[in-house]
């Protein structure tokens, strides 16, 4: 995700703490200066964040700036029916699926996963959204049991991963980093083939990327996806733990190392 812009000289909804969030409805649009934009202020705590990813939407800010409020629409998401698993990461899996010192692991090192996606830079970008109040808000969501990250592991190095949120049947995509080829697509590969076993069929990407695109992803309408989270939320929320049997729904069983 790019640096979000500065926030424009225009009047939004200011959230005092606890205050509930305006209806995504109101969020600016296509001709406001920020389109999606809904609101600013608040706290970033587990309840506030719980609250607002069960509304479809997420904070999103720079340093200096306060707390910026997201929903925009149309929204980005990935059906994880429709994920284009392109054959030279077919083959890319194939070879990690099949090699002993690579391994898929969730949630044993969310703090490293969530630093490491602050530090990596993209081209064009010249700051990190996710600032250190963010780091930590993020943690307390994880230790709370709705934030998880999916990390690349070989040889025993973390070299790759992303983190996400949960709430019931519904996962929001957040963040991802790569300190080897194709090892956050990797992780990407791992949570759409835990979604699939676990009935869970839709992934927010929030905001359309060339690359999510390639790999699968889609604009739906605001109401469309505010309307998806507000029906799978509502379902358990899976237990998260990786089964290397979970990528026989992309690459060909006998690929498998046996579990």
């Amino acid at each position: 995700m790019e640096k979000p812009p500065r926030p424009p000289q225009r009047h939004i909804s200011w959230l005092d703490a606890g205050e509930d969030f305006p209806h995504v409805s109101n969020a600016w649009g296509h001709n406001d200066p920020a389109p999606g934009l809904l609101a600013a202020g608040s706290k970033l705590d587990v309840p506030t964040l719980v609250q607002a990813y069960s509304q479809g939407i997420f904070p999103w800010y720079s340093e200096g700036q306060p707390t910026l409020w997201w929903s925009p629409d149309p929204r980005m998401v990935l059906y994880t029916q429709h994920f284009k698993l392109h054959r030279s990461l077919r083959k890319t899996l194939t070879h990690f699926s099949n090699n002993p010192a690579c391994e898929i692991r969730f949630d044993t090192a969310f703090v490293d996963v969530i630093n490491a996606c602050a530090s990596n830079l993209r081209d064009g970008q010249l700051g990190t959204w996710i600032l250190p109040e963010m780091i930590a808000a993020y943690c307390a969501l994880h230790d709370a049991g709705y934030a998880h990250s999916v990390e690349t592991w070989v040889g025993g190095e973390l070299v790759g991963g992303l983190y996400c949120v949960n709430l019931g049947g519904m996962v929001f995509g957040e963040s991802m980093f790569a300190h080897a080829t194709d090892a956050s697509k990797i992780a990407l590969c791992a949570l759409v083939a835990f979604c699939r076993a676990h009935g869970i069929s839709m992934i927010d990407c929030q905001q359309n990327t060339g690359h999510l695109a390639s790999l699968g992803a889609q604009e739906i309408s605001r109401e469309a996806f505010t309307t998806h989270v507000a029906n799978t939320i509502k379902q358990p929320a899976p237990t998260w733990r990786f089964d290397p049997v979970y990528w026989c729904q992309l690459v060909p069983s006998k690929t498998l190392q046996t579990p």
